[in-house]
């Protein structure tokens, strides 16, 4: 069984109010799309919001992704062999780039696997469960992981900037060294 971890924990800073209460249910929607996810788990922190997925409270969301990430992988159950990682503020997630990622897993590609666009490695992320040890505080970006191309797809985005949310765009660089939006 594979089960989705929506992480929407932040504080939302940047975006000047809880970004997931707009952005969360579009993601999840794109998310049940998905042939390959059986379960969906979002994790919640700094702010409440009302979700249609099961959600859990991560009390340390503070300490980073990955504290999140830890949270929402105790959540599940012990039949789930690989959990999807996707965030919370990438409303253009394409499920087939989610049904990609497991099929790679599931052809033997390694632990953990990641979607890249362009050449730049993003969301969604596969985490087998023998590698759920060795999720550390600032997340799984640094750790290496299988690629799996999703060029022909459009990039899940990464909204920061409330202005992003009517169609602008800003240029600076975000926290993954791609454009913000």
């Amino acid at each position: 069984m594979i089960a989705a971890i929506v992480l929407a924990a932040g504080a939302s800073t940047r975006f000047g109010s809880p970004k997931q209460a707009l952005l969360l249910e579009p993601v999840l929607m794109r998310v049940r799309e998905s042939r390959a996810v059986s379960d969906v788990v979002v994790v919640l922190g700094a702010h409440e919001v009302e979700t249609s997925a099961r959600a859990v409270q991560c009390p340390e969301w503070e300490r980073g992704p990955g504290a999140s990430l830890r949270c929402g992988l105790a959540a599940l159950g012990g039949e789930v062999e690989a959990a999807v990682v996707v965030l919370a503020d990438g409303p253009g997630i394409d499920p087939r780039a989610i049904d990609r990622v497991v099929a790679a897993w599931r052809g033997e590609a390694g632990d953990r696997v990641a979607a890249t666009y362009g050449g730049v490695r993003l969301h969604p992320l596969l985490l087998a469960r023998d590698a759920w040890n060795e999720v550390p505080d600032a997340g799984l970006r640094a750790l290496p992981a299988a690629l799996v191309p999703c060029d022909d797809l459009t990039p899940p985005g990464d909204v920061d900037f409330a202005d992003e949310m009517e169609g602008g765009h800003r240029e600076e660089q975000n926290d993954y060294g791609h454009g913000a939006r």
